[in-house]
């Protein structure tokens, strides 16, 4: 089967969208929301295979040379904290560690004054050997993607046998303070869906914090399937057979995950936390606070959008720091009121997760 995933248009403002007010520096769209969180894709290349990312067969990869270069990255990563007034700043892909200049990548970062939260999503296949150095690097923290800890599962899922790479590198990472050690799990019908207290045990016995998170339609394949995909209810209900869940206290604050504290059974022991991005079926849009440049350079407003904006373009033609900010302003204020996944006639966009960044 032949997969074309096309460009989104690299566009402005849209049409219907009017001129962004003048006087406020930071990343505030029409709707009031603040982007102060930076997610930054680094490759669009990855080493595993999974089936609600990638075809079996891989997708047509980016060139190097149009990828951000790491003093561009820096550049752009300067711009944001210190003239935009974002405060984290996330390494996403692909998969980042296929950047073999990731640590000199990350020591820019958090050389800025002020320094920004640094985290990063991986696969951790090859993280044992790098994790001590991404540490000193200025990495605060890290989420690993791992949906099952079961190696015929994992097989099946992400088409590859690496699962023992995964957790020796989710161990490295404990090992080397990356903590706390966030996992990331989907759960697929009929693959894994009964897995999620056995997830959770492993993840809180090791001290790990788990989130689950509900399948979005950003698939290769176009196989996504809102009747057949495991909603946050459905894990709760799971979860709550083997656990007491009860709320967490502590304000949200834009997080993607709600919060929840898990005690034993009969709820005389507590044994950490857990959280569920319910993305689709209790969407977060209101309180959204993210922003997002793929590996190519481009603003993304939203995960789901179908247009962005170039800012690699203007800045290797030239285009000072002020230009940039100003372009990237103008992008968020196009920013939509929520993913539309609930509108009717909601359509996929053109380009997967590993693309566009996490």
């Amino acid at each position: 089967m032949s997969i074309s995933l096309g460009m989104p248009a690299l566009a402005g403002r849209p049409a219907d969208v009017g001129p962004r007010p003048n006087g406020d520096p930071s990343l505030v769209d029409r709707w009031g929301r603040i982007a102060t969180d930076l997610r930054i894709s680094l490759t669009d290349r990855c080493n595993l295979r999974c089936t609600y990312c990638m075809p079996a067969a891989g997708l047509p990869f980016q060139p190097p040379s149009q990828l951000l270069q790491a003093d561009e990255i820096a550049r752009l990563a300067t711009i944001a904290v210190r003239q935009l007034g974002v405060r984290q700043v996330r390494f996403t892909g692909g998969e980042p560690l296929l950047r073999k200049d990731l640590v000199e990548i990350i020591a820019a970062v958090s050389a800025l004054e002020p320094r920004p939260e640094i985290s990063l999503t991986t696969n951790a296949i090859g993280l044992a050997s790098r994790a001590s150095a991404l540490r000193a690097a200025g990495l605060d923290r890290i989420n690993v993607s791992l949906d099952t800890v079961h190696a015929a599962t994992f097989l099946e899922i992400s088409r590859r046998p690496f699962l023992e790479r995964v957790l020796a590198g989710i161990d490295a990472a404990a090992d080397a303070g990356l903590t706390p050690v966030k996992i990331n799990a989907v759960l697929l019908r009929g693959v894994n869906d009964r897995q999620a207290a056995e997830l959770l045990d492993w993840s809180l016995t090791r001290g790990h914090q788990l989130r689950f998170i509900e399948q979005m339609p950003l698939d290769a394949d176009h196989s996504w399937d809102r009747a057949t995909m495991v909603t946050a209810a459905e894990v709760r209900e799971q979860l709550q057979e083997h656990y007491e869940l009860v709320p967490d206290d502590e304000p949200r604050d834009g997080a993607p995950a709600e919060l929840f504290r898990v005690f034993s059974r009969d709820g005389s022991e507590f044994l950490g936390l857990v959280g569920i991005i319910a993305s689709v079926t209790e969407s977060f849009c209101a309180d959204c606070r993210r922003t997002r440049l793929t590996s190519e350079g481009a603003v993304r407003s939203c995960l789901f959008s179908h247009a962005e904006v170039d800012l690699l373009g203007p800045l290797r033609a030239g285009a000072s720091d002020d230009e940039l900010a100003a372009l990237w302003r103008d992008a968020m204020w196009a920013k939509p009121v929520g993913h539309g996944l609930d509108a009717g006639g909601f359509v996929q966009p053109e380009r997967t997760m590993s693309a566009i960044g996490g």
